[in-house]
């Protein structure tokens, strides 16, 4: 039993992570997770992890459960939270998609509490701030937002995740599955076709982009067919591959508990338990 947890130490954080940030993904759980007394401090011990797969994927589930204006307050609060974000930012050896991924989920908290009358003191401040920083993200990345032929269900977005992160230049992405929608973040430098090209290759789902006209409309443009060279991200080890996952078995349940809170609520007392045993010695 001993050998055995030591041995299958670490595809347990990226398990449980992987877990934690498919859970996030979901609007519906992003409160309970939140409001759980172990998930925010296992996901912020993540961003320490030696793997730099696990902190990626625990910088996701965070970006996610910060879309939720309502958890924002607490999430910055939280010991260690603000610290070891600003940690991985200026690690040297961190990978630059998690850099600039780490950076947006601190610019998003660190304005949580701002009301408009600090705005101006605050620009003036995040001005000087983000020459410490990695300078602004904003002018490093940019929104591209798709409509996803295709995208019905929860398996179809992990296909889509599984696409998205393997391009070098992503940095975040949020799926909106109600409107067929994948709303991504990505370096300046990387031609949104990139995406598509991506997202054609799951060879179920097709992509087009969403864009506002003068009056404000929004249009569905296609992508031209031609494909675009995709430039592999190799900063993030490969995932493990669906064979040799230890979770597999996991994996099915997780994605059976899909958006019912009082599923998740029970997954994640597991998490917590398997969170405090392997950090809290």
């Amino acid at each position: 039993e001993e050998m055995n947890s030591t041995m299958s130490e670490e595809p347990d954080a990226l398990s449980v992570v992987n877990q934690l940030r498919d859970l996030a993904a979901d609007p519906l759980n992003r409160r309970a997770i939140v409001q759980d007394q172990g998930c925010l401090p296992g996901l912020i011990l993540f961003l320490d992890h030696p793997n730099p797969q696990v902190v990626h994927s625990a910088l996701l589930a965070l970006r996610y459960l910060a879309e939720c204006r309502a958890n924002r307050e607490k999430m910055k609060s939280e010991l260690g939270m603000m610290l070891s974000l600003q940690n991985v930012i200026q690690k040297t050896t961190t990978p630059g998609e998690t850099k600039l991924l780490a950076s947006e989920v601190y610019d998003i908290l660190q304005s949580s509490s701002l009301s408009e009358m600090d705005s101006v003191s605050e620009q003036n401040y995040r001005r000087r701030k983000a020459q410490f920083f990695l300078g602004s993200t904003n002018k490093r990345a940019k929104t591209v937002v798709l409509h996803i032929d295709g995208l019905d269900d929860s398996s179809r977005r992990n296909l889509c995740e599984e696409a998205l992160l393997k391009i070098k230049g992503v940095i975040s992405f949020t799926f909106q599955m109600a409107v067929q929608r994948c709303v991504v973040r990505i370096r300046s430098d990387l031609k949104a076709e990139a995406l598509a090209t991506a997202i054609a290759s799951t060879k179920v789902m097709k992509a087009q982009q969403v864009v506002k006209s003068e009056s404000g409309e929004e249009m569905l443009v296609p992508f031209q067919d031609t494909p675009v060279e995709v430039e592999q991200n190799t900063d993030l080890p490969e995932y493990l591959p669906e064979d040799e996952s230890p979770t597999k078995e996991q994996d099915k349940a997780v994605s059976r508990v899909g958006s019912h809170p009082e599923g998740a609520a029970s997954w994640l007392s597991t998490a917590a338990n398997f969170l405090s045993r392997s950090f809290y010695w």
